[in-house]
């Protein structure tokens, strides 16, 4: 069995342990998930805590790093490996995660930000400091 480690982050290790302790709901009015990728290199289980908005049957992730010049470990791990586990509220399954199209990110842009306003800051940072384009991710259900 492969060992499972949480982010080292300690913003987000403290999201972890909130989100556990509250059944899911670490910040009520804001949809988070705990996401699990393959470290690329490592292939170390690693755990993360998003906030993400629904679409469909998927789940929007924002791989923003808070507007920093580089995609955050998560997004390239699963870019690697896009097998994922999600864990939403109390319920954990098995998931695939790809980046969204142009067109489907051109839709998805104005929804993420609506759901959550810092988001249009954190991709203005990135594209302004690194002109990086901040990828959105669609991830979807597999196991039923």
């Amino acid at each position: 069995m492969n060992k499972r480690t949480n982010s080292t982050h300690p913003w987000v290790a403290d999201h972890i342990r909130r989100f556990e302790e509250t059944g899911g709901v670490p910040r009520p009015g804001v949809s988070d998930l705990l996401l699990t990728t393959r470290g690329r290199r490592s292939g170390v289980l690693r755990r993360t805590a998003l906030a993400y908005v629904p679409y469909g049957d998927s789940y929007v992730l924002t791989a923003s790093n808070a507007g920093a010049g580089h995609h955050p470990a998560w997004y390239l791990n699963l870019s690697a490996d896009p097998a994922v586990t999600l864990q939403v509220g109390a319920e954990t399954f098995a998931a695939l995660a790809r980046p969204a199209t142009p067109s489907e990110a051109e839709r998805l842009w104005p929804v993420v930000v609506a759901a959550m306003p810092s988001y249009a800051a954190y991709r203005d940072a990135a594209s302004r400091t690194a002109g990086r384009e901040v990828p959105l991710v669609l991830v979807t259900r597999t196991d039923g």
